[in-house]
């Protein structure tokens, strides 16, 4: 009787401890309970880009584009390259086009007055400009960026009379600022703003010399897609 009241007791005994050791096999460590989360991939400390890029900008010589083309706002298509370098720096090149037709013009007593005589003005600017990508940890998928350059701008002016036609070339300098959004690794869009500062081209004749407007940059909304890391 003493004997089976101890075996009894001793598998009592046995029964917790043997389940606890049951449980504490069957758990899994902390760390395969842990999913992994994946981490977006940073930005790598070179590329190389190409750029589509449509421009709405509005003129600075308001009085001369609106009495010549009846509006002082036109859009410029184009495209380019970017190459990113370490510590956030990039610079790029850009090649863009705009062509307006519209009338000959003067201003009379401070009015616009259309001569009749049709023209068709072509500016096609080649624009290199540098600065700074700034990295969002929180958000690594925006990236602000400001910069500064310079262009060669081409200016051609034609019409019926081929001694009235004109062809230039001067430098002008930019400033631009805005933000990209990576859509996927290897797609971009941006959004940003340029200034551009064009002396030489206006102002030496016609309606911009009485309008005494001699700059033919002006201030642009730019929408850019961007192909590559």
């Amino acid at each position: 009787m003493t004997y089976a009241r101890s075996l009894l007791l001793s598998l009592l005994l046995a029964t917790p401890a043997a389940a606890q050791s049951t449980t504490a096999a069957a758990t899994p460590p902390a760390d395969r309970q842990t999913a992994s989360v994946p981490t977006r991939a940073s930005e790598p400390d070179f590329s190389a880009r190409a750029i589509g890029l449509v421009t709405v900008q509005g003129f600075s010589a308001q009085e001369t584009f609106n009495g010549v083309f009846g509006s002082a706002v036109g859009p410029f298509w184009g495209g380019g390259a970017q190459i990113v370098l370490p510590g956030g720096i990039y610079a790029e090149v850009n090649v863009s086009r705009f062509r307006k037709d519209g009338e000959r013009a003067f201003l009379l007593d401070g009015e616009a007055t259309r001569l009749g005589l049709p023209l068709t003005a072509t500016i096609t600017p080649v624009e290199v400009a540098g600065g700074y990508r700034f990295r969002m940890r929180k958000h690594p998928e925006i990236i602000p960026y400001l910069g500064a350059g310079v262009g060669s701008y081409d200016y051609h002016e034609t019409s019926g009379a081929a001694e009235d036609d004109v062809s230039t070339r001067h430098t002008g300098l930019l400033a631009v600022g805005g933000v990209e959004y990576r859509v996927q690794r290897w797609i971009g869009i941006a959004v940003d703003v340029q200034h551009t500062h064009i002396p030489g081209i206006l102002g030496s004749g016609g309606i911009s010399e009485q309008a005494k407007e001699s700059d033919l940059g002006g201030t642009a909304a730019r929408f850019r897609i961007v192909v590559g890391r």
